[in-house]
């Protein structure tokens, strides 16, 4: 890295503590101060920054001759023309990017990398419990997702297929040729999304498996450190200054204890369910099955028009379905998504299939 990379990293992490400090203003009481240690926080990491400019030979650079950059502008405007908490998960998006980018820099201090993976974790406090101080309501959710998984992985397959059979049968293909185009298409659809969650989830938890070994290794070597992120995080989610340490020293007192309670607080992760790519995989290809046997199945036990006609009423009627079961997920109203659903759907398969007709009558 060259100076001109320390001194965009110096400016990046003055914004963020400029940014901190101006919601320590904005907010209430009791979230002043865990901003103001956040602030902190920052300013400290702008000061490794300087002094690796220092050691390039440059000039250290002063806080004084900071100014905020254009995207912190934005962010403050937003804060104050919407409230703190309509920036809170930009905020934690940002600090999430910046553990990942510090955590590939070997220029990078110790701990910078964690330091704003705790961040991200005492903002998700904050804006959880200003979400419960200020009544909002709580969009319903699976925790496994397994119930998410499935219904997409159904409304999938079924759009696919749909749209691949009303293509070929728009071309006026016998029902030998679509049932095999129909089938086909399910399998190859079926294993993709089997492989693709495969390799996803795996690599996924090998990811998650070495955050996790990252946050046993902090545990062991920065004891106090730890005990301090944690404490702020449970700070910014209503316990005293003191409830908060005295909560964290005893969960520091257990290693495992504090590894398990850190990869949940700071990373979102249950140590407990990182997932099998074996079982994801195997859900997904049997949901994307479920979805796209749909428009095949009246040209297995039908032909000409009543096949066509099957196929069409089969997957209205399931693409409605589907709809409703994504307002499971979203909270919202079952008829409007499952009319939604079926618009959708009809309009890709109509494409298709008006697509199939033009091709087909030009190669007459």
């Amino acid at each position: 890295m060259n100076a001109a990379d320390y001194r965009r990293l110096w400016q990046d992490e003055l914004d963020g503590a400029a940014t901190y400090r101006t919601l320590a203003q904005m907010s209430r009481a009791e979230h002043r101060d865990i901003y103001g240690e956040l602030a902190a926080i920052e300013e400290r990491h702008a000061e490794h920054w300087a002094q690796r400019l220092v050691e390039l030979g440059e000039v250290r650079p002063s806080p004084s001759d900071h100014t905020l950059g254009v995207r912190t502008r934005i962010v403050l405007w937003i804060a104050h023309r919407y409230g703190v908490n309509a920036v809170l998960p930009l905020l934690r998006r940002a600090e999430r990017a910046g553990a990942t980018a510090y955590a590939a820099m070997s220029d990078a201090g110790p701990g910078m990398a964690h330091d704003e993976l705790a961040h991200a974790a005492t903002l998700k406090g904050v804006e959880v419990r200003a979400a419960i101080l200020g009544g909002e309501k709580w969009h319903r959710s699976d925790a496994s997702g397994s119930l998410r998984a499935a219904i997409f992985g159904v409304n999938d397959g079924l759009v696919a297929n749909l749209s691949l059979v009303m293509g070929v049968a728009g071309g006026e293909a016998d029902r030998h040729f679509i049932l095999l185009a129909g089938l086909a298409g399910l399998l190859a659809g079926a294993f993709s999304m089997g492989v693709g969650e495969f390799v996803s989830v795996s690599s996924q938890r090998e990811l998650f498996e070495r955050e996790i070994q990252v946050e046993a290794d902090e545990v062991a070597l920065m004891p106090e450190e730890e005990a301090k992120e944690l404490a702020l995080i449970y700070r910014a989610k209503g316990l005293s200054q003191d409830e908060a340490q005295k909560l964290a020293a005893r969960i520091m007192s257990d290693p495992k204890q504090a590894v398990d309670t850190l990869a949940r607080e700071e990373l979102g992760l249950n140590p407990d369910e990182l997932g099998s790519p074996f079982g994801v995989a195997a859900s997904s290809f049997a949901s994307f099955v479920g979805g796209a046997i749909v428009p095949v199945v009246p040209y297995m036990i039908a032909t000409g028009a009543w096949a066509f006609v099957g196929s069409i009423v089969f997957s209205a009627i399931a693409l409605f379905a589907v709809g409703a079961g994504i307002s499971v997920v979203t909270g919202r109203s079952l008829l409007r998504a499952g009319l939604r659903q079926l618009l959708v759907g009809a309009l890709a398969a109509g494409a298709t299939f008006g697509i199939g007709r033009l091709i087909g009558v030009s190669m007459r």
